[in-house]
């Protein structure tokens, strides 16, 4: 099974030929940044099962949590492709709104709530995490 996906101008696409392992919503501050003031969602594959057309742009800053991440966005329209990070390089969050397949998979845990706003609001069937949960 291929998951597919693209970013806004299409410039970008993905194959994924792997099944998704996991799924989060992140509200650490650089998460807030580019994703509008939101908080962002990822879905998690092994990396080697990703594969992209176009040239991407990247990104890389330690994050809060002390790992280096590294972020794919398109160069055309600033779409955020993925990210990946030093902590578990085997695997890429592709961000959801990437995908085809909208109902793939829902988030499976809140991370970083602490750094959230006080406007922000959390599903409560999902478990919650004030930093990084554990790995």
């Amino acid at each position: 099974m291929t998951h597919t996906g693209k970013c806004l101008c299409g410039h970008i696409t993905l194959a994924i030929d792997s099944d998704p392992i996991g799924s989060r919503t992140c509200w650490c501050t650089d998460c807030q940044k580019f994703g509008g003031g939101n908080g962002t969602t990822n879905a998690f594959f092994p990396a080697d099962s990703i594969t992209h057309t176009g040239e991407l742009t990247w990104f890389e800053k330690v994050a809060d949590s002390g790992n280096t991440t590294w972020r794919a966005f398109c160069p055309q329209c600033g779409t955020h492709v993925f990210t990946r990070g030093s902590g578990r390089p085997e695997y890429t969050g592709v961000r959801m709104g990437m995908l085809d397949e909208k109902d793939l998979i829902a988030p499976q845990a809140v991370i970083w709530t602490e750094s959230a706003p006080p406007w922000a609001t959390f599903d409560p069937k999902l478990p919650h995490f004030p930093k990084a949960p554990p790995q």
